[in-house]
Formats: C-alpha cells, structure tokens, sequence
C-alpha cells in the first residue's frame, strides 16, 4: 500500500477519506461500537464525574448502554446499512465508546479479534486515555498489523495542563507526550483527539495546542468543537451562564488557523461531529455537519489557508504549554 502526504488540492486538508482511498483503491467504512468498556474518570480510580462534557454514554453510541446490542450485531447493523447507502465493501473496526483499553490485555484480545472476525475487515481503531495504554496493549495493537490498518486514538483536548485540570480529564499533557512516543516506537499510526472552545481557552492558547501536536510524531487528528450534552457539568456551567460555545464563524476561523499550523501531511480524520438531538443543550447548529463542513471549505477558500501553511517543524517548547 502506497501513501502520498500531499494535501488535497480542493479541500485545502489532508483528509481521511482520500487517505484510505489512497491506501485500499475504494471506498472504507468507520464502524463506531460500543463494547461496554468504562472509563478510570468515570469508575472511582481517577473519579466518579467524567470529563465536564462527557455523558453516559461515553461518547458514543450508546448501542451496548442503551440496548445491551451484542458486538457482533452492532458489526452487521452497520456494515448492512454502509453496503447499501455507499455501495462500502471495506471496513474499520473502531472501538469508540468511554475508554478502550481499560480492561485486562486477554480480554481487549477477544473483544478486538470478535470484531475483525467480520468479513470486509480491514483496519482497527481503538479510542483510548494515554494513561490507560501499557506496553501489553501497544504490543496487542502492534500484532495486528501484518494484516490490519491500526490506529490508535488518544484523547488529549488541550495541550494546557490548567485546563485539563478544570476539565478534569485526570492526566496531563507529558503523559499524552509520553503515550504518543510509546505508540510510536511501536510503529503504531496516532490520531490525536483535541476540543476547541474549552472554557477559559482563548485562540492563542488553542494554537499552542496546534503547535505542540506539530512537534509530536502524530499522524491524524480529530478536531471536535466542543458543544453541550444533557447530564454534565459543562450542561450545568451553561445554564448558569458562566460557559458560552464558540460560534459557527468562530469555529470555522479556528479551525482555519488550527490547520495552518499542523503539518502538511497529517491527516485530518475530522474537523467537526453531529451531535445527538435528543442529547444536545447547545448549539444547535453543529447538527447540520455538512452544512458546516462546507462552511469550514468557504473558510479556508475565502481567507487562502492551507494546511501546514505556518508550519514549522522544530523542538516542541513544552514549558510554554503547561501552564
């Protein structure tokens, strides 16, 4: 398989999809499950409370909180409905749900085999903490990938250790430095997880955030706006009037500047997530993705950014970001 670092000429980014396009010759599907894993914030050892934005559902689906759905089902549900609507032969089992590694290695082994088992797999992603991945799991991850595409994505939100203190994420940004070059010497692809719009967060201090990923060996990121869930402390911030989202031209510009930043050959696996209605406090308009996809495309045509304009590779001045 053949990769190419150029960016995409129309869309100005990197992107995921062209990636794997790149990589198979067609069309993959992202299978998101849920495998009843809990979380280290959520189960008493770090907290009890969760991150400020985080719900019961972790994130996720909520197919195995809500309905109990078998692996196996949640598999074939999706790949049935991907077959039909995109005509996709080719899929990636993503483990998305609360924390994917949080279990003993045998067991992360039968949940991750029971999911490749399925026909058209291709590739596995696993959704994680960087305190919650040891050498056992990045050995596990690492035996995939003779014949499996492996990600492993890492949640890190901000590079400001003050703000992942307020967010009560329960590590600091040295440990997701530490997790990434673990992964690394792995030989493990990385995808950095990162929320613009924390509360407290000004636009030089999300670009830090940009700057440092620059630095680090990681090669995707998902940028999230972070919007409101029911059932969370950021839910009770808002209705108290002491957290407002970013607006949607404020998001599209912070993402132009975001992507300048970042090296031109990283991927972008996403720059904005639709919520959930029956979930969502606010804003409201984060639920119409592809309108805000093609508002993030007008931005950057509009203001000439492309990805990795500002680029500059050099030591990651770590002290500035943990404040």
């Amino acid at each position: 398989m053949v990769e190419s670092s150029a960016v995409n000429v129309l869309q100005r980014y990197r992107d995921y999809n062209t990636y794997l396009k790149e990589l198979f010759g067609e069309r993959v599907q992202k299978i998101p499950l849920d495998a009843g894993f809990s979380c280290p914030n959520r189960d008493g050892t770090l907290s009890d409370q969760g991150c400020i934005y985080c719900n019961t559902l972790g994130s996720g689906t909520g197919a195995w909180i809500r309905k109990k759905q078998p692996l196996d089902e949640q598999i074939s549900t999706v790949q049935r409905i991907a077959r039909k609507m995109y005509k996709a032969k080719l899929f990636i089992a993503y483990f998305q749900a609360f924390t994917n590694t949080y279990a003993p290695t045998p067991r992360l082994k039968t949940l991750y085999d029971q999911a490749l088992s399925h026909p058209g797999m291709v590739g596995l992603a696993i959704g994680t903490r960087p305190d919650c991945v040891g050498q056992d799991v990045l050995e596990l991850l690492q035996s995939y990938q003779e014949k499996y595409l492996v990600w492993i994505e890492l949640g890190l939100q901000s590079s400001h250790d003050m703000t992942l203190r307020y967010i009560n994420r329960g590590h600091d940004a040295a440990c997701f430095e530490k997790s990434v070059y673990e992964a690394y010497a792995k030989g493990l692809n990385v995808c950095a997880h990162v929320i613009l719009g924390l509360p407290g967060e000004n636009r030089a201090m999300m670009l830090a955030t940009a700057r440092f990923l620059a630095q680090l060996p990681v090669k995707g990121i998902k940028i999230h706006l972070l919007y409101v869930v029911k059932d969370t402390p950021l839910a009770r911030l808002y209705e108290k009037g002491t957290f407002q989202c970013l607006t949607q031209e404020e998001y599209y510009n912070l993402v132009a500047d975001f992507l300048e930043v970042l090296p031109p050959g990283m991927i972008i696996q996403r720059l904005t997530a639709k919520p959930s209605l029956d979930e969502l406090v606010a804003p409201f308009w984060t639920l119409d993705k592809q309108k805000n996809l093609s508002g993030l495309q007008r931005t950057l045509e509009r203001r000439n950014i492309r990805q990795g304009r500002l680029y500059e590779s050099r030591k990651c001045e770590c002290v500035n970001v943990r404040t």
